[in-house]
Parts: structure tokens; C-alpha cells; sequence
């Protein structure tokens, strides 16, 4: 796993913090991914059901890898398991990391058990992986020896078990392969030079001697499956790609192609691992994210997320158009980790009770997250997922241009009426003071006619209100993307304001409810200390020194005053200290009524 473009901008590879220190070998973001362009459902039809109507899904990280489990000769390494062989990680020599084979034996793999958990998630289809960049096949591959069959003791073909079981329980199956890399056989990227012969080989040498032939095998060998899922096709040359997307298409019709196939021959876009992006994405689009740091097993890592946190990932992904994909690494044994099967149930219990917030589910008409929670919409009524339950009682939906029909919580798998006030382009819901859901609620609105949506930005009056930089206009400065590692292969995804100029901003426009006082603070990286402005359109401006670091950090500012409702600009420039280092992620509005 590692990177690519994000909707149709690509993404900037800035040497960010410790992407600089880990990741030195970098290549550039069209060299890693290829093209890849916007594909809309009119495009591929009823092929694309499963994959935009489910939205939600299983990704299975399993191979010889998860046995090693970070862990080589005593020494753990922190990040994502299955680049352990790489040179940036242990650089594990292929003789050594293939003899490794003969001490893998998932003796307790259950494949019913696994895709049963992914059925009690509330997740239509499974990938696993049947090849990843370590070449070691996870399934009985006739082409080469070194797969889970013939070179371990386990000697049983893992993926015709878990095809059959998805089959019985009415789930598609797919699997992802690594098309490009491959570092133990020879000519892969990442592999040997030589053959066994001694012989200097190139790609050409892998592509037909063993990633083509294992392409036609996993589409053949395992009845109908829903998705080929290929990944890094860095600068493979377009002939290669054309090749394997047509034998997909010749033995799989049906099948969904990754865009990570390259060249633009996938049927969607897949953005970057671990990214939820902040605007709403046109289009057919998938992230895939992890549930705890690694996707494949390591011995440590026990930063599993709760059921509520992959709720709001996959509820804000379908809000903002995509498919959410959450992947799991099953340990040395087979076994998927309890912490891991804890999280999926309980957010499959509440999916079983919200199904309307999911699956069919189009994004959310107002284009973002709202402070409070975010809302998907599913035949012509509004779900409104509530994250964080109100203090006083109240929420506000910005911009609703119409008149409200009906309005109801659900409680017990019954609507109960709340009360809805209209104020201008804002509507006012009141709430109980307890919420019904101890994970997150759900309001469902129908409305007069077409629903119609101002998407202005909006400060809310009762609750934080964050801005993005994705959301602003940059004069003097540069709005776009960064990405960086934390520990290696775990991304971190923003929009950030860079390349600040003297006298240089950065404007939102903002809807204001309620005028008064707003504590406002900035959250932004850069060196030393930093002076900001931060002025409105009415000529209230607050001005602070604070501290910077590379982290980004919320720092306070001070409190600006709106003297009256209505539209706004609020504008953001850096007056003294590193300028060029200042990189601006968010803006913060804190209403003075619930100040601590």
C-alpha cells in the first residue's frame, strides 16, 4: 500500500517530516500510480452495483509477512508489516525471507468464521490479497512454487475456502494483486537481476513468467469474483497494464478494476491509503483505510479503532461520495484479532439498525462534514448522523433551502417528531437532552420538492466550527494538498495553505447565525514562533504571537467579533517570523457561550 492521486488532483510529495527521514527512495506521485481519472456509475453500469451501492467493504492483508509480524532477528519494526523484506524496512535477503515459508502454518484459519465477520460488519464484499509485493501467493498458483501450498505446511489453498464461503453467505469476492512490484522473483520491480540461471533478466522476464499467468489463474480458479484489485503500478509501461486489465476483462466481465491499475484503465479512482477527504468527490471512488496502523499483522499494534470510529469513517466516506474499504490483518495463525472483530460487530450492530445511512446512500448535499455529525441522503430523505450529541439541545442545518415535511429521531427503530424552526437560511432542530444511540444518532428529514442546498460555509452557533484550508482561497499563498508518514506506510492526509508571501492570505467565505464573540485559534506547522492576523469583512481583527513546530497544533488566537448575521470573509495572512515555513491546515470558531 502507499500512495496516489486523490480525486483528479494530485496529491504534492513534499519530503514532509518523517517522510523525509523513512522514505528517502520515493518516487514522484505519477510514478508510483499511473493516471487515474474520474469514472461515474452511468460509465460502467450495472457492473459498478456492488461496489457503489454497498459501499462498504472487507480488506483482507494476509501472507508470509503476518508471520514475521514486524519481528525480524529480535528487532521490531514499527510501521506497516508487509514491507518487512524491503530494504527501507529490515531488507530482508529473498533466500532468507523465502525460507521463512516452511514456518507458516495458519492452522486455525477459519474461512466461514471470516467471512461471516465481514457479513456481521455489514460489509457486502471481501479483497484479500492474493499476491502481495513479496511475491509469496497465497493460494495454490500453478505458475510458481512459492505460494502458500506448495512451500508451507499448511499445504491448503486458503482463498478457494474463503471464495466458497463469500459464495454461501451471499457476499462478493475479489481479490487485490501486486501487478508491478515484486521482490523475489526475478525482473519484478523491487526483485532480483538475475534468473536461476544466472541470467540478467527484466521485467518482460516477470510479466510473462509469472504475474500474466498468475492474473489468468486468480480469474479462472475461483468462480465469479466481484473485483481484481491491483496496486503500485509506478512506471510500468501501459502495454503491460492494457494486457492484465484484458484478461480481466475476458475472464471477469463483471469484475471492478482498481485505479490502481494505472494508466487510467481502472473503474474508478482510489485515493490514497488512509485518506477521507474533507469536499465531496465526484464520481466512482474508493479509500481504504486500516483498523488499527498496519495492514498486515504486527505483534504490537494494538491501536485498534473503536466501533464508533469506523462508523464516522465509513458514514463521512459515503457522505463524501466514495466507498470505504477497511482492512484487517488476520495473525500468524489465521485468526482475525477479538479487538478487531469487537470494533466490526459493533458498528455492523448499528449499520443493521441505520442501513439507509450506508448502502444506495448518495453524499451529503451540503458538500462537507457539518460540526456536528454529517449526513448521506437516500431516496430524496436527508439522514443526518449526529457524532456528537448537543449540550443545549440544539442543532442547525445551514443553507436548507426547503420547507420541512417531516422531521423524526429514530429511537428504538421508530421515528419520534423533534421540532424544527426556520431562520432564514437556517433550520433549528431541537433534540432530548439524552441521545438514543449510544454510538450515533440518526435524525431523517423529508422535505417539500427537490431538495435544494446552499453550500456556503457556515459558523455554527452552538457547537466548534472547523474550516479547512480546502475550503479557502489562497492570494499570496498556495492552498493544496501534503501528505507525510508518521510511522512508515501510516499516511496522514490534509489540505494545507503554504508559500506565504508578505501581505499574502487566505480567505473563506462564511455564513454567520448568530453575531457575538468567537474564540478563534489556528491549527498550522512551521518553525520557531509565528505572528498571525486573522480579520473579518466587518474590519474586527485579532493578532497573536504563538509558538510553531513541525507537528501540526491548534494554537489560540484570540476572540473576533461578527457584529451582525449574514455572509462574511474571514482572512488568515502570517505578519511576522518564518513565513516560508507557516503552513496553515485549519481555522477554528469556537462560539463564546461554550467556552470553558
Amino acid at each position: 500500500m502507499n500512495i496516489l492521486k486523490y480525486g483528479l488532483t494530485v496529491l504534492s510529495f513534499t519530503a514532509a517530516l518523517n517522510l523525509a527521514a523513512q522514505d528517502k527512495k520515493s518516487e514522484s506521485m505519477d510514478e508510483m500510480w499511473g493516471a487515474q481519472k474520474m469514472v461515474t456509475r452511468a460509465d460502467k453500469g450495472e457492473m459498478a452495483a456492488l461496489f457503489d451501492d454497498g459501499n462498504y467493504s472487507m480488506f483482507i492483508h494476509w501472507g508470509l509477512y503476518s508471520n514475521i509480524a514486524n519481528k525480524w532477528k529480535d528487532t521490531t519494526y514499527y510501521g506497516i508489516s508487509e514491507w518487512i523484506m524491503n530494504p527501507r524496512r529490515a531488507g530482508i535477503p529473498v533466500d532468507e525471507y523465502m525460507a521463512e515459508a516452511k514456518n507458516f502454518n495458519p492452522v486455525n484459519f477459519d474461512a466461514k468464521a471470516i467471512a461471516q465477520l465481514a457479513k456481521d460488519a455489514g460489509m457486502k464484499y471481501i479483497v484479500v490479497t492474493s499476491k502481495h509485493h513479496d511475491g509469496f501467493a497465497m493460494y495454490d498458483s500453478k505458475s510458481n512454487d512459492f505460494n502458500i501450498v506448495k512451500a508451507t505446511p499448511f499445504a491448503r489453498d486458503p482463498m478457494k475456502e474463503l471464495a466458497q464461503a463469500c459464495k454461501e453467505l451471499g457476499l462478493g469476492f475479489g481479490f487485490y494483486y501486486s501487478h508491478n512490484q515484486d521482490w523475489t522473483f526475478p525482473g519484478g520491480n523491487g526483485g532480483p537481476k538475475v534468473n536461476e540461471k544466472g541470467e540478467e533478466v527484466g521485467f518482460d522476464y516477470y510479466f510473462r513468467e509469472k504475474c500474466l499467468p498468475q492474473v489468468e489463474e486468480i480469474t479462472t480458479q475461483y468462480g465469479d469474483i466481484a473485483m481484481v484489485w491491483f496496486d503500485t503500478p509506478g512506471n510500468m509501461e501501459k502495454k503491460y497494464v492494457e494486457e492484465l486489465v484484458n484478461v480481466v476483462r475476458k475472464n471477469q466481465p463483471n469484475a471492478m478494476i482498481s485505479g490502481r491499475a494505472g494508466h487510467n484503465l481502472g473503474d474508478y479512482l482510489s485515493l490514497g491509503d488512509m485518506n477521507i477527504p474533507v469536499k465531496n468527490v465526484p464520481g466512482l471512488w474508493e479509500t481504504v483505510d486500516v483498523t488499527n496502523d498496519s495492514w498486515g499483522y504486527a505483534w504490537y499494534d494494538e491501536n485498534w479503532k473503536s466501533p464508533k470510529r469506523i462508523l464516522k469513517s465509513a458514514i463521512s466516506t459515503v457522505a463524501r461520495g466514495g466507498t470505504y474499504m477497511l482492512n484487517v490483518g488476520p495473525k500468524p495463525d489465521g485468526t482475525i484479532p477479538d479487538e478487531a472483530q469487537n470494533s466490526f460487530r459493533g458498528a455492523g450492530e448499528w449499520i443493521e439498525s441505520y442501513p439507509q445511512l450506508i448502502y444506495a446512500a448518495d453524499p451529503s448535499p451540503w458538500g462537507r462534514e457539518l460540526p456536528w455529525g454529517d449526513a448521506t441522503e437516500t431516496n430524496g430523505k436527508l439522514n443526518l448522523a449526529i457524532y456528537d450529541w448537543p449540550i443545549d439541545g440544539q442543532i442547525v442545518l445551514p443553507g436548507l433551502k426547503n420547507k420541512i415535511k417531516s422531521a423524526g429521531l429514530w429511537v428504538d427503530g421508530k421515528l419520534q417528531a423533534v421540532k424544527t424552526v426556520n431562520n432564514g437560511s437556517w433550520t433549528s432542530i431541537t433534540l432530548p437532552a439524552n441521545r438514543p444511540d449510544k454510538l450515533i444518532s440518526v435524525i431523517e428529514i423529508e422535505v417539500e420538492g427537490e431538495l435544494s442546498i446552499d453550500q456556503s460555509l457556515s459558523i455554527d452557533p452552538y457547537y466548534s466550527t472547523m474550516l479547512s484550508a480546502a475550503f479557502a482561497k489562497g492570494d499570496g499563498a498556495t492552498v493544496k494538498e501534503k501528505r507525510w508518514m508518521e510511522k512508515f506506510g501510516e499516511w496522514k492526509h490534509i489540505s494545507q495553505a503554504q508559500d506565504f508571501t508578505e501581505g499574502g492570505k487566505v480567505t473563506w467565505e462564511v455564513d454567520v447565525l448568530e453575531p457575538g464573540y468567537y474564540q478563534v485559534d489556528l491549527n498550522y506547522a512551521g518553525d520557531s514562533r509565528l505572528v498571525w492576523r486573522v480579520t473579518n469583512s466587518e474590519g474586527d481583527l485579532v493578532q497573536n504571537e504563538q509558538n510553531a513546530s513541525h507537528v501540526y497544533h491548534y494554537y489560540e488566537m484570540g476572540l473576533l467579533k461578527f457584529e451582525k448575521a449574514g455572509k462574511h470573509t474571514v482572512s488568515v495572512e502570517v505578519k511576522e517570523g518564518d513565513i516560508k515555513s507557516a503552513s496553515l491546515k485549519e481555522i477554528r470558531f469556537t462560539p463564546l457561550s461554550i467556552l470553558d
